[in-house]
């Protein structure tokens, strides 16, 4: 059985392996990894049959792909949105640190070819999703870059969710089909959440991720005083692509929508 929590680690060449297709977390049918890069430094990515998608999450870097170039800078994730370039099989897109930077690469299996293109962050807005419900513990800033409305001929969801201290996000407790992986980033080295897969519960630190199969309940949650940011990935199932309609939330708790805390 696939594990669905991971406490992966930079390696010396400055890669973080997430998920593959045969490693502890294969259930998620995706190839995620993080970079750090340093100034000067230069990677390409791309594979054959395979989609990719390259995530900035801090510093200044350099898109270049299908003879086009962007500059692009994030101070962090809490405080400025996502640039990102998305390309299907058989294209390359290189990045090139201009200072100090950490990517994200999410990668999957897909045939089907469509156009390159670059997110930037006026393109997947942050919108604040439960707003005064639940006792005002629930809300949090939620973007998506792309998803099947956005890129129909796309196998993977990518958006990202910022906690507010001590909230909640997936709340209520909800689930679907697809496979999802999240990442997380905390504010403050120290900082701490719990992720729930099912009935399996972990402590989310920097840097962890939670792999979680189709079908099971995951909400989570972050400590007080502190602010976490999740970055989520979804890979559609094979004539069944994720939907926002899809979210699912356990019946058990839907008559919260229906009272005052």
């Amino acid at each position: 059985m696939s594990k669905v929590f991971g406490y992966p680690a930079f390696d010396e060449n400055g890669e973080m392996i997430l998920t593959t297709y045969d490693n502890e977390y294969r259930a998620m049918n995706m190839d995620i990894r993080v970079y750090r890069m340093q100034a000067g430094e230069e990677r390409t990515f791309g594979r054959l049959e395979e989609e990719t998608a390259v995530l900035l999450l801090s510093g200044e870097i350099t898109f270049a792909w299908d003879g086009q170039t962007a500059v692009a800078s994030r101070k962090d994730v809490f405080t400025e949105g996502p640039w990102c370039v998305h390309v299907c099989k058989a294209r390359e897109i290189t990045v090139k640190a201009e200072r100090d930077a950490e990517i994200l690469v999410q990668c999957t299996h897909n045939e089907r070819e469509f156009s390159s293109r670059l997110y930037a962050p006026e393109d997947a807005p942050w919108g604040y999703s439960c707003v005064g419900k639940f006792g005002n513990v629930a809300k949090r800033r939620v973007n998506t870059i792309f998803d099947h409305d956005i890129c129909p001929e796309s196998n993977m969801v990518l958006g990202e969710v910022l906690n507010d201290r001590g909230n909640w996000s997936g709340y209520l407790p909800h689930r679907h089909p697809q496979p999802e992986t999240y990442f997380s980033k905390f504010d403050h080295p120290e900082g701490f959440g719990a992720s729930f897969v099912g009935d399996q519960v972990f402590k989310s630190v920097d840097n962890s991720f939670s792999a979680i199969p189709g079908g099971e309940l995951h909400p989570q949650a972050v400590a007080p005083g502190y602010q976490m940011y999740t970055c989520w990935m979804i890979r559609h199932l094979e004539g069944n692509p994720w939907l926002q309609t899809d979210r699912c939330e356990d019946e058990r708790y839907v008559w919260l929508h229906d009272v005052q805390i």
